[in-house]
């Protein structure tokens, strides 16, 4: 069959086929897409690009354990906080950047790959970083990703105009200004690399600030909040590959089956708790303003780094336990326990203390917090006891969300019973004959009833219709029923 053959006609009385999809230019306008846009959704290229860049989070991993179970944590904490920044920053300003502009046109999608390459060349450089404290390719790497970032703003720029543009050229301006700092990395002694990082990252950082001054980008909340969600999930699946994958070293090669069962088990009670408390409530009705989106977003560095460094320190924990790491037992507990308090406490400053209501539920993360910091006192049962701890919140934060479902049930339920009560007393008084026309429809006391503010039921509905357009757009119906889970 030739391609200038007709395709066949549909049966008669069957479907109709359906139509094909549009045609689109490989090169188009990258303009705004709009912040109401329904079922926005990740792309496959950004699920591509979160992939890529666990890469590069996995080397930084393994390279904190080496440097805390070789007792370099002093030294090895700061690199790993910078080459976080790195790898955060560059995935954090594209996917705001993909939320307010992905056109997927082909110069769109080789842009992206271009900052993929970058990063990879970054997660080539990492160890090097910290064994030589040589950051020639984690400069490189990163300089690829942000002039390729900055590439993406001039074609905004290009495509649009007024105030508009005004911010698409601050952030490509601020972006390249920015990179002439980081070649301090390269040239500066090794003793002044830490207080560049210091000076350069909160300049980076003060870039969306002035951008977005006059024209705020058209982020999406929905798909900014999957995206940030997605990348949880992938950053605490890499914990337990990496803490999987330590755990079956030591089963292998010295046959601690017992040493190790307490860590793996409260290794992955630590991490199930982590989902489980990110994800309990959905954000996305809370990032209604950049103020807000800003903050949030920001934060998640401690969250991801921390959530990382979980996966790290479950490693030391086991080389500990095995006898191949050079550190004490408070010590390689520690680096589990530190790490996951901070993440719990991250996660109930940036989400859940935005839907808990009353002192109980919102002391749960931060008492849990505490908690597991104490047991890193418990000797070869420190990991075990943490990840106890963590199931318990969660199971308590379940706890009182259900009860305070069931108390606001019965008020809903004792509130409908008093007020039917009281409307069958006061149309038996008046009698039916008066309130009711013969033909069954309402009479004029009842129409005088139904418009009444003061009746108690329809002062009810209209305090109910108040909350519903207070109420943020959440989406998700689950989200009130939610909202005081841990």
């Amino acid at each position: 069959m030739t391609s200038s053959t007709p395709p066949p006609a549909p049966p008669p009385g069957g479907p109709s086929p359906s139509p094909a999809p549009a045609r689109r230019h490989p090169l188009r306008k990258l303009t705004a897409r709009g912040r109401g846009e329904a079922h926005r959704v990740a792309s496959p290229l950004e699920l591509f690009f979160d992939l890529c860049f666990v890469v590069a989070i996995a080397q930084a991993g393994v390279q904190l354990v080496h440097a805390v179970a070789e007792s370099h944590a002093g030294e090895g904490i700061p690199n790993y906080a910078m080459v976080f920044f790195s790898i955060w920053w560059a995935w954090m300003n594209f996917t705001w950047f993909a939320s307010a502009y992905d056109n997927d046109d082909a110069l769109y999608r080789v842009v992206t790959l271009i900052q993929i390459a970058g990063v990879l060349v970054l997660a080539a450089g990492v160890s090097r970083a910290f064994e030589d404290h040589e950051f020639l390719a984690v400069w490189l790497g990163y300089v690829i990703m942000r002039v390729a970032m900055s590439s993406q703003w001039l074609r905004v720029a290009l495509s649009t105009g007024g105030t508009e543009r005004t911010t698409a050229l601050r952030y490509a301006g601020g972006v390249l200004l920015c990179q002439v700092g980081w070649i301090g990395l390269v040239t500066l002694p090794e003793g002044g690399r830490a207080w560049l990082f210091l000076v350069m990252a909160p300049l980076e950082m003060c870039v969306p600030l002035y951008a977005e001054r006059g024209h705020p980008t058209s982020w999406h909340p929905h798909h900014i909040a999957e995206r940030y969600g997605l990348f949880t999930i992938i950053v605490l699946g890499e914990t337990i590959a990496a803490a999987t994958v330590a755990v079956k070293s030591g089963i292998d090669e010295n046959d601690a089956l017992g040493e190790l069962l307490p860590i793996a088990v409260g290794g992955l009670l630590i991490v199930f708790a982590a989902w489980w408390i990110y994800f309990v409530v959905p954000i996305h009705g809370h990032l209604r303003s950049n103020r807000q989106a800003f903050l949030w977003g920001y934060g998640h560095y401690v969250v991801f780094a921390s959530a990382a460094a979980i996966g790290a320190g479950l490693e030391v924990a086991v080389e500990q336990a095995v006898g191949q790491a050079h550190l004490s037992t408070l010590a390689a507990s520690a680096a589990v326990t530190l790490p996951t308090a901070l993440y719990l406490l991250a996660v109930w400053v940036l989400h859940s203390r935005h839907f808990k209501v009353g002192l109980a539920q919102q002391s749960v993360l931060p008492v849990t917090a505490l908690s597991v910091i104490c047991c890193t006192f418990l000797g070869e049962w420190a990991v075990l006891a943490a990840g106890l701890v963590t199931a318990l919140a969660v199971a308590t934060g379940s706890t009182l969300t259900a009860r305070m479902i069931a108390r606001d049930s019965r008020a809903v339920s004792q509130d409908g019973s008093q007020n039917d009560s009281q409307d069958g007393s006061q149309n038996g008084f008046q009698g039916g004959s008066r309130n009711d026309s013969q033909d069954g429809s309402p009479g004029p006391r009842d129409r005088t009833n139904a418009q009444n503010p003061q009746n108690p039921q329809n002062a009810r509905k209209a305090r109910n219709a108040q909350k519903a357009r207070n109420a943020p757009d959440s989406g998700d119906s689950s989200e009130q029923g939610s909202r005081s889970s841990v």
